[in-house]
C-alpha cells in the first residue's frame, strides 16, 4: 500500500505551494480530474492528501473522531494568532472543556429567543439607508453580522464598541498564512497582530467591567467572565475567536445568498417561505462554500482504501469541488433550492462534522434568515456586476469586487380605512 498519486504540475523544490496559496480550487479540480476522489499534493514539510465526496467526508470525520486526524497539528499556523490551547489549538480534553462551555449558547431554543433582535437590527440598518442607492454584499452585510453577535452575545455596550471594526477582523485575518512563521515580520501579519491587540483590549476591558458589575439577568458575556478558564488571554480570545469566525463564514454565506437570489428572480420572490428559504441557502452553501479547505494532520499511518495516508501528512476535505459531485447532485453547476427536496443535504460540507461540527450553525442559519427576508421585503434590488466570482487564494470565500447591488426602498403599503 502507498500514497495516493500525485496531481500534476509540482514543481522543483515547491511542489505545488505556489498554486496551493494562489488558487487551490483550480488544483483540486485537476487532481480531481486526474486521479478521482483520493490524491496527493506537495507542500512544504510533506505530502498533502485531498479527500473528495461523502464517503471520504465521513471517514475525514470518523478519524478525527478517533483522534487520528488531528485538528489541532492542522491550525497550528494560527497560534500567532490566539494564546495556544484556544480551542482547536488545545489538546483534545481542552478543547472539549472549552466546547462545553460554549455550547450551551447554541442550541435551538435559546437561539431563537433572539430572532426578535436580529430582526430589530436587521431593520434599523435598512432603515438608515437613503431612499436608494448600490451597495456592495460585504460592506452592507459584514458590520451587520458582528453587531448582531456581539449585541446577542456580549451586550449592546459591547455592540457600540465594536462597530465599525469590519477592517480590524479582516486585518487580523490577514495573519491566516500557512505558509510564512507567524513571527515573520511580512505587512500581513504584522497587520494581523495590531488587529488582534486592539480587539482582544477591547474584550478584555468588557471581561474586566462585567465582572466587576454583573448583569442583572446573567448572559452569555457573564458566563465567560465567569468560566472556569485558566486565564484571562485565553477568555479573550474565545470572545474573539467566536465574533471572527461567525464574521467571516456567515457574512460570506449571507452575500453569496443574496446574490444567487438576485441572479433568480423567481426564486427570489420566494424568500417568504421560511422552507424554501433554507433550501435556498443550503444551495449556496453548496455552490459557494465560504471554507475552501476542512484541514487535518495524521498522527499515526491511516490505511484507506488501497493507499497508506502517511503520518504527518496534511489531510483536507475541499467542498468546492465535492460539492459539485454529479454522482450525488444532478446538474451541480445549476442553482435549484428545490434539489434538496430530493437530493442530500448530508453531502454538504462547509458547516464540518462530528466533534468539530460547527456550534454556531443553527444561529447562522436563523440569522441568515431574517436578513434575507427583511431586504427582500423592504428593497428592490437588481445585481449590477453580471456573474460575481469568489475571490482566489486560501482565505475565506467572499465575493470578489466589484459585487454592486442597486437598490430603492419599496414603498409602504397603506391597508385601506
Amino acid at each position: 500500500m502507498t500514497l495516493p498519486p500525485t496531481v500534476s504540475g509540482a514543481r522543483p523544490l515547491l511542489g505545488h505551494t505556489r498554486e496551493f496559496l494562489r488558487d487551490p480550487g483550480e488544483l483540486v479540480r485537476r487532481g480531481h480530474a486526474e486521479h478521482g476522489r483520493m490524491f496527493s499534493v506537495r507542500l512544504p514539510g510533506g505530502p498533502g492528501v485531498v479527500l473528495l465526496g461523502q464517503d471520504n467526508a465521513k471517514f475525514f470525520h470518523a478519524e478525527s473522531d478517533a483522534l487520528r486526524l488531528s485538528i489541532r497539528e492542522a491550525y497550528r499556523f494560527l497560534e500567532h494568532m490566539f494564546v495556544h490551547n484556544t480551542f482547536w489549538l488545545a489538546e483534545h480534553e481542552e478543547y472539549l472543556r472549552q466546547r462545553a462551555v460554549l455550547a450551551p449558547q447554541f442550541r435551538g431554543g435559546r437561539v431563537r429567543r433572539h430572532v426578535a433582535e436580529m430582526d430589530r437590527r436587521t431593520t434599523a440598518l435598512i432603515d438608515s439607508l437613503p431612499d436608494a442607492g448600490t451597495f456592495e454584499p460585504t460592506d452592507l452585510l459584514g458590520p451587520l453580522v458582528i453587531e448582531i453577535a456581539t449585541s446577542l452575545f456580549l451586550g449592546d455596550d459591547a455592540a457600540s464598541r465594536f462597530r465599525g471594526l469590519q477592517s480590524e477582523f479582516r486585518a487580523f485575518a490577514d495573519g491566516m498564512d500557512p505558509l510564512l512563521p507567524g513571527w515573520v515580520p511580512a505587512p500581513h501579519l504584522l497587520r494581523s497582530h495590531r488587529a488582534r491587540d486592539r480587539l482582544r483590549r477591547i474584550t478584555s476591558a468588557l471581561v474586566a467591567e462585567r465582572r466587576a458589575i454583573p448583569a442583572e439577568e446573567p448572559d452569555f458575556l457573564e458566563l465567560m467572565a465567569n468560566a472556569p478558564l485558566r486565564d484571562d488571554d485565553l477568555l479573550a480570545d474565545l470572545v474573539v475567536m467566536l465574533v471572527w469566525v461567525g464574521h467571516e463564514t456567515t457574512t460570506g454565506h449571507l452575500c453569496w445568498a443574496l446574490i444567487d437570489l438576485l441572479r433568480h428572480p423567481h426564486e427570489l420572490a420566494r424568500v417568504h417561505d421560511e422552507a424554501f428559504l433554507g433550501r435556498a441557502l443550503k444551495e449556496s452553501e453548496r455552490l459557494h462554500p465560504v471554507t475552501p479547505f476542512l484541514a487535518r494532520v495524521a498522527t499515526v499511518d491511516i490505511p484507506h482504501e488501497t493507499y497508506v495516508i502517511p503520518r504527518g501528512a496534511a489531510v483536507m476535505l475541499h467542498p468546492g469541488v465535492s460539492h459539485r459531485d454529479a454522482g450525488v447532485f444532478s446538474d451541480p453547476g445549476e442553482y435549484r433550492p428545490d434539489r434538496f427536496l430530493t437530493e442530500p443535504a448530508s453531502a454538504l460540507q462547509a458547516f464540518g462534522g462530528g466533534i468539530h461540527r460547527c456550534l454556531g450553525e443553527h444561529f447562522a442559519q436563523l440569522e441568515m434568515k431574517v436578513v434575507i427576508t427583511r431586504l427582500a421585503e423592504h428593497l428592490e434590488m437588481r445585481l449590477l456586476d453580471g456573474d460575481p466570482v469568489a475571490v482566489r487564494g486560501h482565505r475565506s470565500n467572499w465575493p470578489r469586487r466589484p459585487c454592486r447591488v442597486a437598490y430603492a426602498k419599496r414603498l409602504p403599503q397603506f391597508s385601506p380605512t
